[in-house]
């Protein structure tokens, strides 16, 4: 039986962040062992890249030079199940109602920059389970949000 890699979109205009998540997921264990990772900088690059293929976790900065990554979070957020990826925000915003703005707009969970590589690690980790719901086995499958998820700063 083979497994899928989760598939994951960093969404973020500072490149020393993009490194960042890419480094954390290489050096990250089970079940994000093989994650990978598609980059954007911009809104529209991101469009394109979900345009392109999908994915289980789209991490998402919210000050992006082309808009808010809020937008993003609610086109991302009305779509059904299977097709919606979970969103997990990951800005330097970190008033009560940015975190609340970004939960109302579809995020699923916000993590605070600077952040440890740990809490990524278990932020990605709370949203991941065994199997698919459609019986196709994945080294690591994002569930529904039941809800949102707490902030982590």
């Amino acid at each position: 039986m083979t497994t899928r890699p989760l598939r994951v979109l960093a969404v973020d205009d500072d490149p020393l962040n993009r490194t960042l998540v890419r480094a954390i997921l290489a050096r990250a264990g089970e079940p994000l062992r093989g994650t990978e990772l598609d980059e954007a900088r911009t809104i529209a690059e991101a469009r394109g890249a979900l345009a392109r293929g999908s994915f289980d976790l789209v991490l998402l900065d919210i000050h992006l030079p082309d808009g808010l990554g809020l937008e993003l979070a609610t086109e991302l957020g009305a779509r059904p199940r299977p097709d919606r990826p979970a969103i997990v925000a990951l800005t330097a915003s970190v008033l009560p109602a940015e975190q609340q703005a970004a939960i109302d707009a579809g995020c699923d969970a916000f993590l605070a920059k600077p952040f440890q590589p740990e809490a990524l690690i278990d932020v990605i980790r709370s949203f991941t389970t065994d199997a698919r719901a459609d019986g196709e086995p994945a080294a690591a499958e994002l569930r529904p949000s039941p809800g949102p998820r707490p902030s982590v700063q």
